[in-house]
């Protein structure tokens, strides 16, 4: 695709099991001696454990990521007939804003979106998110472990404005049976309505 350096974050789908902090640069052979150069230059190395971890998450991350895609896929599917959801933000998804991007580049997703919301009072959220059996609360997707969080991009956007009208949910579905997932979001939006409802009496 004409890419000269890549730098992924190995923590996530690489090593897969959120046990791992690692980074790798993936560069041009007319680059690579400059790269070596830069990191050297700034001590950057990796122990022979987690270099063992991050070997031992490439053996699965194949049959991982299919997965991960196929339980995002279903979840962004039931998701989308929630009256409460105003946008999922999920290149793989047609009629993303990014679909045409993702197809010409890409052969498959994982398993995090973005899930933005009509507007709700932050109580509502909270009540949402509260109570959550099958999702964890946390930042490092990748693992196998679904996890859910509140987001907003508007204190990290410099190129563009961060526009929605309501809350974002950032979801990373992880290798749990798609029904159990589902069953936990859809009690998450009962409480969410439900705190709702008593906010407007």
């Amino acid at each position: 695709h004409g890419v000269d350096v890549s730098i992924h974050a190995a923590t996530k789908y690489i090593a897969g099991h959120s046990d791992v902090l690692m980074g790798v640069i993936l560069t041009t052979e007319a680059l690579a001696q400059q790269v070596t150069r830069c990191y050297r230059q700034l001590g950057m190395t990796v122990s022979g454990d987690d270099a063992y971890l991050a070997l031992r998450g490439l053996r699965t991350l194949s049959v991982r990521l299919e997965r991960h895609q196929r339980n995002a896929q279903v979840l962004t599917d039931w998701l989308a007939r929630q009256p409460e959801v105003a946008q999922i933000l999920y290149p793989a998804r047609p009629g993303d804003t990014g679909h045409a991007l993702w197809q010409r580049d890409f052969t498959g997703a994982c398993g995090l979106f973005g899930l933005v919301l009509h507007p709700q009072p932050d109580e509502a959220v909270r009540a949402l998110l509260d109570g959550m059996t099958c999702f964890g609360m946390g930042y490092s997707w990748g693992g196998f472990e679904s996890l859910i969080i509140p987001s907003n991009p508007s204190r990290q956007r410099t190129a563009t404005q961060w526009k929605a009208t309501g809350p974002l949910l950032r979801i990373h579905a992880g290798l749990e049976h798609p029904d159990d997932m589902i069953a936990d979001l859809d009690a998450g939006f009962a409480r969410m309505r439900a705190a709702a409802a008593a906010l407007a009496e």
